[in-house]
């Protein structure tokens, strides 16, 4: 019996450390998990440029690259006109102090742009006009701050034919093959969405924001 208790009593003793190297390491991952997703962000973005598709097309896909202006400083209007992009044309920047970087929004969905920026659907209405503007980016790279947004918080959209201003008016979060937010709609609104970050693989489940139209400036002379 003794014996017993003595073989119990040492292989306890031995097994304890390794015990506790495993807790430790356990609330070791759990702590990093926030430092480490935000490293992944900005790694992801810093290697961007080395992924960017040419016009000679040679990854099946032209994508137009445009310098779009942030600090024109001409007459403007409240209404006027907009300019329709090609797809995989970059024809916006969203701006918003929740996020760390400037946005750029391409024209059509498609699984390289998604490389480049945020990909606004085709089947939504282009910034400026009436109607359900619906754009959407990897949780990982340009989206990646878009939980920060509160009700209340403003975004600013930047194109070379106008800037306008939304407020963030909803707080959003629904399944993927849940369309009711991106369906088009009578209401002028900007929705954007991304993936629910899931430490263990992708999610079935997206988060987003629905924004109301506060302010349209059209510019009515030359943009440079």
């Amino acid at each position: 019996m003794k014996d017993n208790s003595k073989k119990s009593g040492l292989a306890l003793h031995i097994i304890t450390p390794f015990i506790v190297c495993f807790l430790c390491l356990g609330i070791f991952l759990a702590v990093m998990i926030k430092p480490s997703d935000k490293l992944k962000v900005y790694m992801n973005l810093a290697f961007m440029d080395d992924l960017k598709i040419t016009p000679d097309g040679t990854r099946g896909l032209v994508v137009k690259e445009n310098e779009i202006v942030s600090d024109y400083s001409g007459e403007t209007e409240e209404t006027g006109e907009i300019i329709r992009p090609q797809f995989a044309e970059l024809y916006a920047v969203i701006k918003s102090d929740a996020f760390g970087v400037d946005v750029p929004v391409y024209w059509g969905s498609d699984r390289e742009l998604f490389e480049l920026g945020a990909c606004q659907s085709s089947g939504s209405v282009l910034i400026g006009e009436e109607g359900n503007t619906v754009i959407s980016a990897h949780e990982d790279t340009f989206f990646s701050e878009l939980s920060n947004l509160k009700v209340g918080d403003t975004i600013t959209v930047n194109t070379n034919y106008g800037q306008f201003k939304y407020k963030v008016k909803e707080l959003i979060e629904f399944k993927k093959t849940d369309n009711k937010y991106v369906v088009p709609s009578e209401e002028t609104k900007l929705t954007l969405y991304t993936c629910k970050k899931n430490v263990l693989g992708s999610s079935d489940d997206r988060i987003g924001v629905i924004c109301e139209l506060t302010e349209k400036q059209f510019y009515k002379g030359e943009v440079q």
